[in-house]
């Protein structure tokens, strides 16, 4: 129906908003946020992750989450496109620090737990800090105004 050539590198990641008519992709150069049923493009959401993203996943409450080959995960605003938090993956004890990577993201079906594939050879589950507060882990979210398509 459709090929769409707006990435300037290989797109290794997509993942489908659950309930709007959209999707994003993402590749080493940008992430990129695009309209469903044609595929038109809305626009790019500002990656500063500085590595490959090979995995990612958005939940109901718009929180899109990516993985990446140096093993962070970056936490999105799916509206915004704003980074508003970072985590790293810790490696397997035994494993090399090269095999940080993270391959695959899924949220469960709560959305609020994540599942890893990672390249230390482990399935990782994340869940929420529930005894996290602003002043323990503070949230820098500061979207932008406007969305610029570029």
């Amino acid at each position: 129906m459709a090929t769409l050539t707006h990435h300037k590198k290989s797109v290794r990641a997509l993942a489908q908003h659950p309930s709007e008519n959209c999707f994003a992709s993402a590749s080493a150069d940008n992430i990129k946020k695009f309209n469903l049923p044609k595929g038109e493009f809305l626009h790019n959401m500002l990656s500063q992750q500085k590595t490959i993203i090979n995995a990612m996943a958005v939940n109901e409450e718009g929180v899109m989450v990516t993985g990446g080959d140096n093993g962070s995960l970056w936490f999105w605003d799916w509206k915004s496109g704003h980074n508003f938090q970072q985590a790293q993956t810790i490696v397997q004890p035994g494993s090399l620090d090269s095999e940080a990577g993270i391959y695959a993201i899924s949220y469960d079906v709560t959305g609020s737990r994540l599942i890893t594939c990672e390249a230390d050879k482990t399935i990782k589950m994340w869940k929420e800090d529930e005894m996290a507060t602003p002043e323990t882990h503070p949230v820098h979210f500061k979207p932008p105004k406007d969305i610029r398509r570029f």
